[in-house]
C-alpha cells in the first residue's frame, strides 16, 4: 500500500472530521466536538508517521511512536513532537467519555463537556492539522486537495 496515498487520505478523512466537529460547536454539541477532534488528530499523527515509511500502531495515542520515530522526522516537525504527543495523550483520554459519558457515576457526555472544552479540542486539532499537512507537503510536495 502506498504510504503517500494512506496519508493524504487520513489527512482527508480528519479534515472532515474537523468540519463535523466546527459544526457540532456551532450546535452546542460539545461531546460530539471533543470526540470529532480527537478522531482527526489520531489520523493526522498516524498520517505522518506514513509519511516516514512507518505503519502506525492500531490504538490511539499516537504521541510514543512520534517520539520513538522522531529522528526520521525534519528538525521542525521533531520540535513539535512534544506538543503533538501531549495533544494526542489528553485527547486520547477523552476518546471513551466524549461517546459514552461517565458511565461509573452515570453522568452523560453532555454534563461532562463545555464549550471551553470543545473549543480547545477543536484548537488542538486545528494545530495538529497545520503541523500534518505543512509535513505532507514538504514530504510530496503535493497540496491536500
Amino acid at each position: 500500500m502506498n504510504n503517500v496515498l494512506m496519508a493524504k487520505s487520513y489527512i482527508r478523512q480528519a479534515s472532515e472530521r474537523l468540519r463535523h466537529a466546527r459544526e457540532a460547536l456551532e450546535n452546542s454539541n460539545y461531546p460530539y466536538v471533543v470526540r470529532q477532534s480527537q478522531e482527526a488528530v489520531e489520523l493526522l499523527l498516524k498520517a505522518a508517521l506514513r509519511l516516514i515509511g512507518v505503519e502506525p500502531p492500531k490504538w490511539h495515542d499516537v504521541g510514543p511512536a512520534l517520539k520513538k520515530e522522531a529522528e526520521r522526522f525534519p528538525q521542525w516537525f521533531r520540535d513539535e513532537i512534544p506538543k503533538l504527543a501531549r495533544i494526542s495523550r489528553k485527547l486520547r483520554r477523552e476518546r471513551e467519555p466524549s461517546l459514552y459519558g461517565d458511565e461509573e457515576s452515570k453522568v452523560p457526555p453532555d454534563e461532562l463537556y463545555s464549550v471551553e472544552d470543545a473549543e480547545e479540542a477543536l484548537n488542538w486539532a486545528t494545530y495538529v492539522f497545520e503541523v500534518a499537512s505543512k509535513l505532507f507537503k514538504e514530504f510530496t510536495g503535493l497540496s491536500i486537495e
